[in-house]
């Protein structure tokens, strides 16, 4: 009897069964409850922004259809969990389950006994958690329901925030001043625009929110979309009113919702003259300013134009900073490197970019940027350079870059180098002090030496003697010297002034003569006898045409009298030398003196005077112009050039005809309005350059169209304005040529008695 109840399925099985497909159920809902909730409420948060924005309507239903086409597609594996599916996610959850929740799914007569009597006891436990009222398959709602509600608040907000009705989108109105012609009694009054509003949107680099300008003209950012509304009194006839801006016109279109009420907009790229027109009459010429958007400005602050990094020191770092500033913002700063290796032909270049935008966080209008260039992370070594600059771009994608700043690295081998060959810096020239320069230094040592000490006093005048014999083995050269032998050998008295020779050292300042010696000029003895060679005859012949490198007497083409003076001074220089080496510059002060005249005596003698070709203007007549106050071809040449307009202005010369015929007393018709519209387009052309001559005058030729028009005697003052205006647009005439007065009885004569 046991074994025949366990084969059949007990109440307490078909009411475990009937669980687990409620279970299933009931979890698909709730899995769609927390999905589709954020979309519900996003939609209404769409729906409430697009009862703000009504341009923005078609983007927002493409996001609307995005965000439904996401919520069914996420609901595709929402539905009902099968049983099997069910069974298993209670095993994982609930241990009292004994992972067995699968064996409710089969029939018991395919089950062993022990399968048997462990389907019944799940049965159980399963009956036991349902009636428990535990959730025993959860949904997290935290994440979901944050979302909607965030979502709910944000749509409840747009929803509760008054809608911009296209009546009152603006907050007031602006002054249109009409030239309409009155009306006739016991007609009805003529349609009119009752106000106008206007809305500029600037675009959206400029990150300002629209605006609505205090007058008809006014100033707007270069790309801003401007919308003009105007209410009407009633419709007229002609249609909707007209916009006319830069030569182009624009019909209004009716406003949805609103009676009797036309918008028009436009982007404005230039600045333009604009008016509106409806049932036959116009307004006044308004201006609108442009302003275009500027570059950004770049200056680098630190470090200086050129920086040079000691070799030995401190970490090599040089900091780098920039000021950037642009009118609407910035948006990315950038620091370019040019590292330059290496040196002659074998340097090599390579670029490096740093990102300078974390000071642009919030796109300022100014900005301080900054980096630091650490030498060695670069790759730099001694000797080496960087070559930098700072580029910036602004909201609207205008560049611009600061001037390239160098930074270098002190070369350790040049420096100490230099430092190893000088000892020191050097008040006189690079590589030896001239005669000059000597003689001075001589007398300035003489001069501090009761403040000097012995050994620092005979140390300079030795350095001064080192550079009197660098200058004169520099003077040795012309003599073919090599060596310094027999040098100071022949002091003495000094030679006769002799004509000097063309290769002359450079010239000296003047000095005071000193005593000097002369030098006597010594030949060698021909060779003769058995010692003389075979060819001797022969060399005796070439002697006069051989240049002698080897021998100091015969290495130049001096004449002997050049060489005699060029060698006392190379005389002088050594006996000068020897007192100073000896610490006596006293004693060296008259040779030094000694050796300077004779170089400038040698300079004067070698200078040639050659007569200068070329034009040779007459005296200036100073003494006649000179305190007299004339001031004529003293002023600065200026250069002018002056456009001339065309010649034929067949617009402007016919509406001079007209008025012309006006203040002669023509009356007006309404025909002649035609006549007058062309010089309203040429004056309002001239208006963009000069608005405040012209302006005015265009506002008159508006009112003189409308009384044209309304058959009304024009007005003077109108008439006035408008002539002076066209005169000026016309060219000058050019002169006539006026004939020569005949001559007068005692002119004639005159002229007839210097004839005879």
């Amino acid at each position: 009897m046991t074994t025949t109840a366990l084969t059949s399925e007990t109440p307490a099985l078909a009411a475990a069964r009937r669980q687990l497909g409620a279970l299933g159920c009931r979890h698909a809902g709730r899995r769609a409850a927390a999905l589709l909730a954020p979309v519900l409420v996003g939609a209404l948060l769409l729906a409430g922004l697009a009862r703000h924005w009504p341009a923005a309507g078609p983007a927002l239903a493409v996001a609307g259809v995005a965000v439904l086409g996401l919520g069914l597609w996420r609901r595709r594996p929402l539905g009902a969990l099968p049983p099997a599916a069910v069974a298993r996610r209670l095993d994982r959850r609930f241990s009292a389950l004994e992972d067995s929740a699968g064996l409710l799914l089969r029939p018991p007569e395919n089950l062993s006994l022990l399968e048997q009597f462990q389907q019944q006891r799940v049965a159980g436990h399963l009956l036991q958690l349902i009636d428990s009222k535990e959730e025993l398959l959860p949904v997290d709602f935290r994440r979901p329901g944050w979302t909607a509600l965030v979502l709910l608040a944000a749509g409840a907000a747009a929803w509760a925030w008054p809608a911009a009705r296209p009546g009152h989108a603006l907050p007031a109105a602006v002054a249109v001043r009409f030239d309409a012609p009155p009306a006739r009694p016991g007609a009805p009054a003529p349609a009119r625009i009752l106000e106008t509003r206007l809305l500029v949107t600037p675009p959206a680099y400029t990150r300002r929110a629209a605006f609505a300008p205090v007058g008809a003209s006014f100033g707007c950012p270069q790309g801003a979309q401007v919308r003009w509304v105007v209410r009407v009194s009633r419709p007229a006839a002609g249609g909707a009113p007209v916009l006319e801006i830069g030569g182009q016109r624009a019909a209004f279109r009716p406003v949805a919702g609103a009676v009797n009420t036309f918008a028009a907009e436009q982007l404005l790229t230039a600045s333009a003259l604009y008016r509106l027109r409806f049932a036959g009459s116009s307004s006044d010429d308004y201006a609108i300013d442009v302003q275009p958007d500027q570059a950004p400005a770049v200056r680098i602050l630190a470090p200086k134009p050129y920086t040079l990094v000691p070799a030995r020191g401190a970490r090599p770092v040089v900091p780098v900073r920039a000021l950037l500033r642009d009118d609407y913002g910035l948006s990315r700063a950038e620091l370019v490197l040019t590292i330059a290796r290496g040196q002659g032909e074998a340097v090599k270049f390579r670029e490096l970019r740093r990102d300078l935008g974390g000071a642009l966080g919030g796109q300022p209008a100014q900005a301080t940027v900054g980096s630091a260039l650490d030498l060695p992370r670069l790759g730099l070594a001694y000797g080496d350079e960087v070559y930098f600059y700072v580029s910036a771009r602004d909201n609207a994608g205008h560049t611009a870059r600061s001037d390239a700043y160098l930074v270098q690295w002190q070369d350790t081998a040049r420096a100490a180098g230099a430092s190893g060959l000088t000892g020191g810096p050097k008040v006189g020239p690079a590589y030896f002090r001239s005669q000059r320069q000597l003689i001075i230094d001589t007398q300035k040592l003489l001069a501090e030496r009761p403040r000097l000490a012995p050994a620092t006093f005979a140390a300079r005048a030795n350095e001064l003697g080192a550079d009197q014999q660098a200058l004169r083995l520099r003077y040795g050269k012309f003599m073919g010297e090599e060596l310094e032998q027999g040098l100071g050998e022949t002091a003495g008295p000094l030679p006769a002034a002799a004509p000097a020779e063309p290769h002359a050292p450079t010239a000296e300042d003047e000095a005071p003569a000193a005593p000097a010696a002369a030098a006597d000029d010594h030949a060698a003895p021909a060779p003769s006898g058995a010692s003389a060679s075979p060819t001797a005859e022969t060399d005796a012949l070439f002697q006069p045409y051989i240049h002698k490198h080897d021998d100091a007497e015969t290495a130049d083409f001096l004449e002997p009298a050049v060489k005699a003076k060029l060698r006392a001074v190379l005389d002088q220089m050594w006996a000068a030398e020897l007192r100073l080496r000896t610490a006596r510059p006293a004693a060296a002060l008259p040779y030094e003196y000694g050796a300077l005249r004779l170089l400038k005596q040698v300079q004067q003698q070698t200078r040639a005077f050659v007569k200068k070709a070329g034009f040779a203007p007459a005296p200036f007549p100073e003494a006649a112009l000179r305190l007299t106050g004339e001031l004529k071809g003293a002023a600065a040449p200026r250069l002018q050039a002056r456009v001339a307009p065309p010649a034929a202005q067949p617009a402007v010369r016919g509406a001079l005809a007209w008025l012309a015929a006006a203040d002669a007393g023509h009356p007006a018709r309404p025909a002649d309005a035609r006549l007058l519209e062309p010089a309203g387009a040429v004056l309002a052309q001239a208006a963009l350059q000069r608005p405040g001559a012209n302006l005015a005058a265009l506002r008159a030729l508006r009112r003189l169209l409308a009384d044209v028009r309304a058959a009304r005697p024009p007005c003077p003052a109108c008439r006035r304005a408008m002539a002076r205006a066209l005169t000026d647009l016309l060219p000058p005439p050019a002169p006539a040529p006026a004939d020569a007065p005949a001559p007068d009885r005692l002119a004639r004569r005159y002229f007839q008695n210097l004839s005879r």
